[in-house]
């Protein structure tokens, strides 16, 4: 049986937007880690970049950890061999972009650093993406995006009052600060290299692009009083959770509502739904703050998230429910903006920004399989049948299925 006519029209939009794809056209050499560096050549795969995973030999499948592999393709090499550096060179031959997640010295130990791979490829977009950068007292420390958001200054500002700072997941240092950034260093690379036909070693410190993505906040800092009563005092201030129309407040089936009704056209509808017009001090008195809080806390409890929705669905008030992981997909206007894509039994959220010409697609995307593409890829880089036989035989690559792939 063949294709149904939905399939057929699903593989022609997709084919569409593969050709439109504003990264068409860049090849990226990914070498293998864990959440940001995957999450860049996510973005540059999803925007229509050719992105190829370079795995070790011999290691657990990362595929069990790394959900990040959409529309790449995989080859597993060792490293530490110099017939497979010899590969990786000749992939960066025909590379726009190199991303390395390693300690500062790695590659440069595997005679795989910048001042190498550049010389055979003066074009190529060298991406270096650390924790703590490429210099410095701790350019050789370990660390996680707890660590990095700690070194930032920012972890300091969350949590509530008096309680110890919280980490917020893992958002901030390994996907704002670390991954976002380094795609963004990318492109700001590629775009020079339009004009001066030269790549470059991109730089990119999760600890510096935690602070950088926290700009608002040091150049905030000087400005007291109502933003920032309390600075020394997390959970104090107006967006730490310290004003009572800046937090989120339980309803009675356990849910939540999020409030961020600052100015004071939001603050007088958030009144209005409440049903506390007039009944409140002034919004700026910060000494009622707490006090506030309280009255508003009970008034939440009394009804349930949907009943609030209701209440608030045509008040301009800047309330909204918090929605879980399951339920944003759903949520009507999710859905009518497509931010959310069904794909393999799951939702996932779509490629942004949303481009009018060449947007980007994460489906169909399946994650790959370590060595998938061992043998299309070395094929690819020009060599024989019976060299590739060697060379998995040698174990200085691997594939899953050498059968099916010659």
């Amino acid at each position: 049986m063949g294709p149904t006519k939905k399939c057929v029209t699903c593989a022609r939009v997709v084919g569409i937007i593969t050709k439109m794809a504003v990264l068409s056209g860049v090849r990226v050499l990914e070498f293998a880690g864990l959440a940001p560096s995957p999450f860049a050549g996510m973005v540059l795969a999803d925007f229509g970049a050719v992105v190829t995973r370079v795995d070790k030999v011999r290691t657990l499948p990362i595929n069990d950890v790394d959900r990040l592999a959409r529309g790449k393709k995989s080859i597993c090499i060792d490293l530490k061999n110099t017939r497979g550096k010899e590969i990786v060179r000749k992939l960066c031959l025909k590379s726009d972009v190199l991303i390395e997640p390693f300690r500062p010295g790695v590659m440069e130990k595997l005679g795989l650093g910048p001042e190498i791979v550049l010389k055979d490829n003066p074009r190529l977009i060298y991406a270096r993406l650390t924790g703590y950068g490429q210099t410095g007292s701790h350019a050789q420390k370990g660390g996680h995006d707890i660590n990095y958001v700690a070194l930032s200054g920012l972890l300091s500002k969350l949590g509530r009052h008096n309680e110890k700072p919280t980490p917020p997941l893992n958002l901030l240092a390994d996907f704002a600060g670390g991954g976002m950034m380094c795609v963004l260093g990318i492109l700001l690379a590629l775009l020079e290299r339009s004009k001066s036909g030269k790549g470059q070693v991109v730089d990119v410190s999760m600890v510096e692009g935690m602070s950088y993505v926290g700009s608002f906040i040091y150049k905030s800092l000087s400005s007291l009083g109502f933003m920032w009563p309390n600075p020394d005092e997390r959970g104090s201030n107006l967006l730490d959770t310290g004003a009572p129309f800046y937090d989120t407040y339980e309803t009675s089936d356990g849910k939540f509502m999020a409030v961020g009704a600052i100015e004071p056209k939001f603050y007088k509808q958030f009144l209005k739904g409440l049903g506390l017009e007039g009944k409140l001090p002034h919004q700026a008195d910060l000494h009622e703050w707490p006090t506030a809080k309280e009255q508003i806390s009970s008034i939440f409890l009394a009804k349930t998230q949907s009943d609030w929705c209701k209440i608030f669905k045509d008040l301009d008030a800047c309330v909204e429910p918090v929605l879980s992981t399951d339920e944003a997909p759903l949520h009507r206007h999710n859905q009518e903006r497509n931010a959310f894509a069904f794909n393999n039994g799951a939702y996932e959220p779509n490629p942004v920004p949303k481009l009018s010409r060449t947007p980007g697609s994460c489906q169909p995307k399946p994650l790959p399989q370590m060595g998938e593409h061992t043998v299309e890829i070395l094929q690819q880089s020009g060599y024989s049948p019976n060299e590739i036989t060697e060379l998995v035989n040698e174990g200085i690559v691997e594939c899953p299925d050498m059968k099916s792939s010659l």
